[in-house]
């Protein structure tokens, strides 16, 4: 019986041995694709869906919404980081290229567009005369759709901006992770 015992227990760490190679195996495989993956160029898929949704959710209770932004390149978001410190105009972002969801097609930015075709950014507006702002309207549309909003941040208020990070961390997107990774 002890024979038994000892051969099986030496059958199984060979059998536990062999899945936990494997494991390292497809691991560290896994982990040399994610540095190999471009960094997106557009939109993500689900980012652009949503978004048109909210432009057609929005039109239908009145309100115009002009998506002004979506992807950025790094150079782009360098560009903009620049502004209020070595170029001229306010600061309209902490984030450098690199650290904004925009740089990963995950982000986009909107603003109110009126019936002349004039764009603003007028949160206290209500061109659909409802009663309530409809800059606070269509962030509770994009929340609805999956999109976090700026203008709930504590530290550095974005109204115009909507986010939809599927869980990943800006590290984590840096590192080559990608939505469809953690997407079921």
């Amino acid at each position: 019986m002890k024979k038994f015992k000892t051969a099986f227990s030496i059958l199984f760490l060979l059998v536990l041995g062999g899945f936990f190679f494997i494991w390292i195996q497809n691991e560290l495989a896994f982990r040399e694709e994610l540095q190999q993956r471009a960094v997106p160029s557009g939109l993500h898929p689900v980012v652009e869906e949503k978004s048109e949704e909210l432009v057609a959710k929005a039109a239908a209770i009145g309100i115009q919404v002009l998506i002004t932004d979506g992807f950025r390149s790094a150079d782009e978001q360098n560009g903009l980081h620049a502004k209020g410190r070595s170029t001229t105009g306010s600061v309209v972002t902490y984030a450098r290229g690199g650290d904004s969801y925009h740089n990963y097609g995950l982000a986009i930015d909107f603003a109110l567009k009126l019936g002349n075709g004039d764009v603003v950014w007028d949160t206290a507006r209500d061109d659909n005369k409802n009663g309530k702002a409809d800059w606070f309207e269509v962030a509770a549309i994009g929340k609805e759709l999956g999109f976090e909003w700026g203008g709930d941040w504590q530290r550095f208020k974005d109204y115009p901006h909507l986010e939809m990070t599927f869980g990943l961390s800006i590290d984590e997107l840096k590192r080559g992770y990608r939505p469809e990774d953690v997407m079921q």
